[in-house]
């Protein structure tokens, strides 16, 4: 029998990161160190996370005909991620992140979509095939750094053939609740449950409270990330809290992608709710302990071990 894939659709980017000493926004100019150049996006990073964690991968995006595209490509590339349907567009620049981090490790991202955004009519009947030649069990990973439009042609494409579809709600002005219905897993974060909810899940009574609202609007399983780690996971049978495990921050750079990314592996590998959301919630912890989001994530061992370590603290609600 074949084995299930994970498709992710979403950005891709070529990622500046620099450590600065203080805040980022109190003051018009500031020194940086520690300059890196790296890959990123969120599609970019939650395909190379589900690869790390031993899941054969594809990659759905756009990255510009430009000296960049390597910088973003290039660790996919050596990851044996298929970029089959990464198309490279005349004409534009691939989109671009500069992070700024910080000494607790809160980054501040400036993102400039560039290429994430140029989408033709045509490219809708590309991204409706690579879905449905995709085989039976694979797992499809949305985000809306990337159209709108080619987000629902997927969304459909992926119900159509049955696949578990996860999407993570960002930016949340792009986000077509009609399509909830069709959502098998929501992954806000706190800025992103607020967003969509009008709740600001600064507690667990209202990260609940939040969670139970995107689940009448049809969602299947919400997982709303914490500001702190954890996170609130709810469906119509069973609510729980898992609880942050202390780590010494780092970096939290692509944290909420490499939840997205294991949260994927779990759920083609049938795990039920609870263990799929420990599964991601310790790779999204392992993620905060080293600098940048792709060279922080780590391969199963690791992960497996943090999942040991917060399996056994959830809290039902």
């Amino acid at each position: 029998m074949t084995q299930g894939i994970i498709i992710s659709l979403g950005s891709i980017n070529a990622d500046f990161q620099v450590r600065v000493d203080k805040d980022p926004y109190q003051t018009t100019t500031m020194i940086g160190h520690d300059l890196q150049r790296l890959g990123g996006g969120k599609g970019a990073n939650v395909a190379y996370q589900a690869h790390l964690l031993g899941a054969s991968a594809t990659l759905i995006g756009r990255v510009g005909n430009d000296d960049l595209k390597e910088q973003a490509l290039k660790p996919l590339r050596e990851m044996d991620i298929d970029l089959t349907y990464v198309r490279a567009v005349d004409g534009a620049s691939t989109a671009v992140s500069m992070i700024a981090v910080p000494p607790n490790g809160k980054k501040k991202i400036i993102l400039a979509p560039n290429a994430n955004d140029v989408w033709v009519e045509e490219d809708k009947d590309e991204v409706r095939k690579a879905i449905l030649q995709a085989p039976e069990g694979s797992v499809l990973v949305a985000d809306y750094e990337v159209a709108p439009a080619i987000v629902e042609v997927a969304i459909n494409a992926a119900q159509e053939k049955n696949f578990t579809v996860i999407l993570d709600p960002s930016p949340t002005d792009r986000v077509d609740k009609r399509l909830f219905e069709k959502i098998n897993y929501l992954i806000p974060d706190a800025s992103e449950t607020e967003g969509l909810t009008g709740t600001a899940p600064a507690s667990l009574e209202k990260a609940v409270s939040a969670a139970h609202k995107l689940l009448d609007q049809g969602v299947k399983n919400v997982l709303v990330k914490l500001e702190g780690g954890g996170c609130i996971a709810a469906n119509k049978e069973i609510t729980f809290h898992i609880p942050a495990i202390p780590v010494e921050v780092v970096d939290t750079t692509g944290a909420g992608d490499a939840f997205a990314g294991a949260l994927a592996v779990a759920v083609m590998e049938k795990r039920p709710l609870k263990e799929a959301a420990c599964f991601a919630s310790a790779a999204s912890l392992v993620a905060v302990t080293g600098f940048g989001s792709q060279p922080a994530y780590a391969s199963r061992e690791r992960v497996e071990h943090y999942f040991d370590l917060t399996i056994d603290k959830i809290e039902e609600i």
